[in-house]
């Protein structure tokens, strides 16, 4: 039986189809990544599944005291319960069940009493959830969370995982993820996408990144138009098949056309025709009418078109010797690049160690504290903020791309602004809404497309690509593939930057980097980012990224001398080896489980697989924490 199975599930809100007697199952162990356009519903039918949103028509059926857990978007607040506290509030229910079972021991046992019992031992021995305090100590070593820490100690990244640990202390038997790589770095979606497979019950997921996606889904489901269709396989497997689907469907429809139209031919002939004509062919007619009529247009792919302007010199930019800290921690020390026109230049490191100083340092926004960055001649930057600066959010879209204006002039043509705003999928109607009721992928879309109103020859981008749907993430590689320009990128979605940059720069632990390729190219020298967000965050400066606090030295190691003994000098030397067998075993035992076959297996083998997966994944831990601690005391 499967875990989740809807029949003719209908949702509209106002006069908009959402779901139109759309279908969806789940089996257990499945990893279904829900793909869709902004607004087709992906979330609404999240919604569903957890038992949030009840939809207008059709059936809802999940196995009986099926434990659901969801990740949603939004962070924890920031507020003084701890995070032992926050976890535990995730098991209020069997908290509650234990406690009314106590009472009811101790009380008459009358025979209300002993059928209330019995209940309430069948729905904890579901829940498994005898022991709650164990489950939430379990959740804390897995991942390392800070048990007596208060939520509004903790930086962004640390709330996420504290948030996956709300929601895997259950035990779900399926859990619900929305966008759960948004605002994440780097290291915390790699940990991220390690926990989610080693995890052994079923996974429905909502995500625009693609390396998320590759590593993750086992079977791909789209929403369109209403409809809920699923694509088993990879996602190259998907884009090959739906691409077919389409040209079946635009051929199916121009033959049913050709065809209506014929019809409408017939009917409209002269009086003979009229006289002899069969009845039974008009009301087939109105029929065909009727199907025309009822058939919901896909909607158009967007139309961007990205104009480079008059070209720079050819030295866009030079930096020498820049150093910058910030707080008593230093981002940047005796760095030097240069840039020349036409390179396509990405920036990658995790959240907080200095990629938005890096950029205002490039452009002259900011002074750096010793060494000097000159810039070249004829330059004209169009720069993407991922803060969304600039925007009047209670004015319309229109207002806001075209300034108050009428009409944008786009590669020297005037275009009337609701024309332009088609292209970035907004109709009229939309293009009247504020921007504060927009959603974060249209809100992108906006700032795009204010962007592309005018040529640039450099353009800079911090994180383009959050909150895009796919299609519209495809449409903009394009366009960046054909500018002419030169582009600088900080992003954390590794396929967009091994789509467009040529060379990454890169934070890592012994400085700032520079490397031909993209990420993947970077990846694959096994070299390690620099992480900032490792512990507790405290204020930043305006206009300055976040800065986090170093975690605490492991404990032990504050007084010891930075010689090491004979004894631990053998335990470093030996452990690099130790390390690089147990990082091939984790990459065997996670091929295995992206195998399709592996969850028609039974259930048995499955966890098993599962839990020396996870258990290889602690010992690696457990010597990488080692080797930095040895390497720590080495330095002194």
């Amino acid at each position: 039986m499967s875990l989740v199975r809807g029949d003719g599930l209908s949702i509209h809100f106002g006069d908009r189809i959402i779901l139109d007697h759309a279908h969806f199952s789940l089996e257990a162990g499945e990893r279904v990544c829900l793909l869709g356009r902004n607004g087709a519903g992906k979330s609404t039918l999240l919604k569903i599944l957890a038992g949030d949103l009840l939809p207008d028509q059709g059936s809802l059926q999940r196995q009986t005291l099926l434990r659901v857990s969801t990740l949603a978007q939004a962070l924890p607040e920031s507020d003084e319960r701890t995070v032992r506290a926050y976890l535990q509030e995730a098991l209020a229910p069997q908290y509650q069940r234990l406690e009314e079972l106590a009472s009811l021991s101790a009380g008459t046992a009358t025979a209300a009493a002993l059928d209330r019992l019995a209940t309430l031992q069948a729905e904890l021995d579901a829940l498994e959830g005898w022991q709650p305090d164990q489950q939430v100590d379990a959740i804390l070593s897995q991942l390392t969370l800070p048990a007596n820490a208060k939520l509004s100690e903790l930086s962004g990244g640390w709330r996420r995982r504290v948030a996956l640990g709300r929601a895997l202390v259950t035990k779900p038997e399926l859990l619900l993820l929305d966008e759960p790589t948004n605002h994440l770095d780097l290291a915390t979606i790699a940990w991220l996408e390690g926990v989610l497979l080693a995890f052994g019950g079923a996974l429905v997921f909502i995500t625009h990144d693609r390396s998320f996606l590759k590593r993750l889904a086992t079977r791909i489901v789209e929403i369109d138009r209403g409809r809920v269709q699923s694509w088993p396989g990879s996602y190259e497997d998907y884009l090959r098949l739906k691409a077919q689907a389409l040209e079946a469907e635009a051929a199916a429809e121009a033959l049913f056309d050709k065809r209506l139209a014929e019809e409408e031919v017939w009917i409209r002939q002269g009086i003979k025709a009229r006289r002899t004509r069969n009845e039974g062919r008009v009301r087939a007619l109105e029929a065909l009418r009727n199907t025309r009529a009822a058939r919901v247009q896909r909607q158009g792919r967007a139309e961007v078109s990205l104009v480079t302007g008059q070209e720079s010199g050819k030295r866009v930019l030079e930096a020498r010797g820049v150093s910058q800290s910030f707080g008593g921690r230093t981002l940047l020390k005796d760095f030097d690049l240069e840039v020349l026109r036409g390179d396509r230049i990405g920036i990658v490191g995790n959240n907080g160690v200095g990629k938005t100083t890096l950029l205002r340092l490039l452009l002259g926004a900011l002074k750096p504290e010793t060494g000097s960055v000159k810039l070249g001649t004829n330059l004209s930057v169009g720069y993407f903020d991922q803060v969304r600066d600039g925007l009047a959010w209670d004015r319309s879209i229109a207002y806001n791309v075209a300034e108050g204006r009428d009409v944008v002039s786009v590669g020297g043509s005037d275009r009337h602004i609701y024309t332009y705003l088609k292209g970035f999928l907004f109709s009229p109607e939309r293009a009247r809404t504020e921007i504060r009721h927009l959603s974060g992928g249209e809100v992108n879309r906006v700032l795009l497309a204010k962007l592309f109103t005018k040529a640039h020859n450099v353009l800079v981008l911090d994180e383009p690509t959050n909150d895009l749907d796919l299609e519209m993430l495809e449409v903009l590689e394009e366009q960046l593939l054909g500018f002419d320009g030169t582009l600088l990128i900080v992003s954390h979605d590794r396929a967009f930057l091994d789509n467009v940059v040529t060379s990454v720069l890169v934070f890592e632990e012994g400085g700032v980097e520079e490397y031909v390729g993209g990420y993947g190219d970077w990846a694959a020298r096994g070299r390690t980012l620099r992480v900032a967000d490792s512990g507790f965050a405290v204020a930043a400066a305006p206009e300055a990224p976040a800065v986090v606090a170093q975690a605490p030295a492991a404990k032990g190691t504050g007084n010891r001398s930075s010689k090491l003994s004979y004894k631990l000098k053998r335990e470093l030397d030996g452990l690099p080896d130790e390390i690089a067998v147990l990082e091939g075993e984790v990459a065997a035992q996670s091929a295995a489980l992206e195998d399709p076959a592996f969850f028609q297996q039974d259930r048995a083998a499955s966890e098993a697989a599962l839990s020396a997966l996870a258990a290889t994944q602690a010992k690696l831990d457990a010597r990488l924490e080692r080797w930095l601690e040895l390497e720590a005391l080495q330095e002194g």
